[in-house]
């Protein structure tokens, strides 16, 4: 059996088991359901009824069965995507545009599915955004392909349709080439798993392939095939990345006369004055367009440390006979020959934000990385962009109380974070809002930078990206990727006005159930207090919002520096206070606390101070 039939062997033993367990996981009035889609819908109208389900056939052959399917090009307001669904107690009409839009509408009708049958209504659905992306970094840990499909199982499920696979980094080449067999058999094992002890340790070595305890893998060319046969199926375009000029230490284990020093771990840069570097980028490009059909290849393109093109003779020399005037230039010399390669092959180049620097053609895709600034710029210049700023939308960011956690990389992203940003910052007050979530403190929008809101189409999607070096094993990757990843299926499909955090909140509690079901083992959302102030000027008073991830959720609170209790006041709506108080709040659940107390001191004066120190 190969690999695709398995995994449609192991979709429909979990779609047996999605279809028993909706019982428990819908509670169903009489005549209407209630309806948990992620993400939202553009329009829902509901009606009494059911069109009733044999579960035993749906469990067998799903859903199809009973759908009458449509594909009408007329239906131009939906666009490529998007789909009309009607369920009457008779029948289930379904149509669109294309194939991929039947494909989503079939997605919506799963979330429907109760154990009552699927009720009633008329839905018209299409997506805010073209590029709805998830990144998956394999280089600092390899990853399954086994994962990978689950993952992508996943991605379709919420309408997650780019599949950004970053194959090589500093940690590993991930992907076999056929023409430089030692970028796997000398670069895709190391000495050591845990990340720190290898990248900040004395002996940070790669070793070959077949040496007793490496660590690592990579993909062959089936492989890629397989998981590329396996994401067309579920209409996810699947973008490679090939890092250049930096992130390259594994490429010169079996290749040093590519880095400037000749010799390996001396240097994460390609040499630019070495035209075989060329060469090899070239050769390495095409390999990757032959194999992976996707119109998209991103070449990274960001944090290059350029150290070794100080003193480099050839570096030098190139920048001489090109008249360059600062190493900056030599990064954007590669950039330039990458992106003129893949035009000529008829692909298109995404970068990270760092290739603004060049004179880009105008097809080229920026991916903003350094929080929104970079996507406002691209997108203000004529280039389209791409939103994932590392602030809000990185998975491998803390999810909760870092002392609550596991290791991860920076700060503190939970899912209502990822959830409040807006990707296309139209006006200073929005560009604002979103620079308060980059910089998790009160931001004046006086001096802010936007998006003209001629320019609005540029920004073509939204992406939540994966940085793995501290993630080691599959299972911590599920518990950072979920739930999050369903807050960003709803930034990237669901409109603006469409969106509301307390709807989903509601609903992403009642997929956490149905993830466990698929075989996903997510985050448990946090039993913590989440406190927010702003001024009410007119009345100077303070105004003090309590929230929580969990629903239902009842909290309770003090004013008065006493801990709360199940007597204390029951949180209902935002409250105000006139000078200072110490608040204190915690979730209940009957009589029994759960989590932590929250304490915090609040105060007119400090928060009019605050608001002047960051409006100057």
């Amino acid at each position: 059996m190969n690999i695709i039939s398995s995994f449609r062997l192991e979709s429909k033993k979990l779609c047996v088991l999605f279809v028993l367990s909706l019982s428990l996981l819908f509670a169903c009035a009489p005549e209407r359901a209630q309806v948990n889609l992620i993400p939202q819908l553009v329009s829902i109208k509901q009606s009494k009824g059911y069109f009733k389900v044999d579960s035993v056939k749906a469990a067998k052959e799903g859903i199809e069965s009973y759908i009458h399917c449509t594909i009408d090009s007329a239906l131009k307001e939906i666009g490529n995507e998007g789909y009309l669904l009607s369920v009457t107690p008779e029948r289930i009409e379904l149509s669109a545009t294309t194939s991929t839009g039947i494909y989503y509408g079939k997605k919506t009708l799963y979330q429907l599915l109760t154990s009552q049958g699927i009720p009633c209504m008329e839905i018209k659905d299409y997506p805010r955004f073209q590029y709805r992306g998830m990144h998956l970094d394999v280089s600092r840990h390899f990853f399954s392909k086994e994962e990978v499909l689950k993952l992508l199982d996943e991605m379709s499920y919420y309408k997650i349709n780019t599949f950004h696979f970053h194959l090589t980094d500093n940690g590993g080449w991930r992907i076999q080439i056929d023409k430089y067999p030692k970028l796997t058999s000398m670069g895709s094992y190391r000495t050591e798993k845990d990340w720190l002890k290898w990248w900040d340790g004395d002996v940070r070595e790669f070793v070959p392939e077949n040496t007793l305890g490496a660590y690592g893998g990579y993909y062959t060319k089936e492989d890629i095939r397989d998981i590329l046969q396996y994401a067309a199926e579920r209409h996810i375009n699947v973008i490679p990345e090939i890092e250049f000029p930096a992130h390259s230490d594994e490429v010169f284990v079996g290749y040093p006369e590519l880095c400037c020093m000749g010799k390996p771990y001396t240097s994460g840069e390609f040499c630019i004055g070495n035209e075989k570097t060329f060469t090899f980028m070239e050769d390495v490009l095409s390999e990757i367009i032959e194999l992976f059909p996707s119109k998209y290849i991103h070449v990274g393109g960001d944090e290059a440390r350029k150290t070794t093109w100080k003193t480099c003779p050839k570096c030098q020399a190139l920048m001489k006979k090109m008249n360059m005037k600062s190493l900056d230039d030599l990064q954007c010399y590669i950039i330039q020959k990458a992106e003129a390669f893949l035009n000529s092959k008829g692909r298109t180049m995404i970068g990270w934000d760092e290739i603004l620097k060049n004179d880009l053609d105008s097809s080229s895709i920026v991916m903003s990385y350094r929080g929104q600034r970079g996507a406002i710029m691209a997108a203000n210049k004529g280039f389209r962009a791409v939103m994932t700023p590392g602030e809000v939308l990185y998975f491998d960011w803390y999810q909760a109380e870092p002392r609550t956690q596991p290791q991860a990389m920076y700060g503190f992203s939970p899912i209502k974070k990822m959830y409040s940003f807006n990707p296309v910052p139209i006006n200073a007050v929005t560009s604002a809002a979103n620079e308060e979530l980059v910089q998790s403190k009160p931001i004046s929008s006086d001096t802010m930078i936007y998006i003209f809101p001629e320019n609005a189409h540029k920004i073509i999607g939204v992406q939540g990206s994966t940085w793995a070096e501290f993630i080691p094993d599959e299972e911590h990757l599920e518990y950072m990727i979920f739930p999050r990843l369903l807050a960003v299926a709803e930034v990237a499909w669901t409109s603006q006005e469409n969106r509301d955090w307390q709807s989903f909140k509601c609903r992403v509690n009642t997929h956490i159930p149905q993830l466990k079901v698929r075989g996903i083992r997510p985050f448990t959302l946090s039993d913590n207090v989440e406190l927010t102030t702003r001024i009410i000027s007119d009345s100077e008073e303070v105004e003090v919002t309590l929230d929580a991830e969990k629903v239902p959720v009842e909290i309770h609170y003090t004013t008065d520096g006493s801990e709360p209790c199940i007597h204390s006041a029951i949180y209902e709506q935002p409250f105000s206070l006139k000078k200072e108080a110490m608040v204190k709040a915690a979730i209940f659940k009957g009589i029994e606390r759960q989590g932590k107390v929250l304490k915090k001191h609040v105060s007119l004066s400090e928060e009019i101070k605050n608001y002047y120190e960051y409006s100057d």
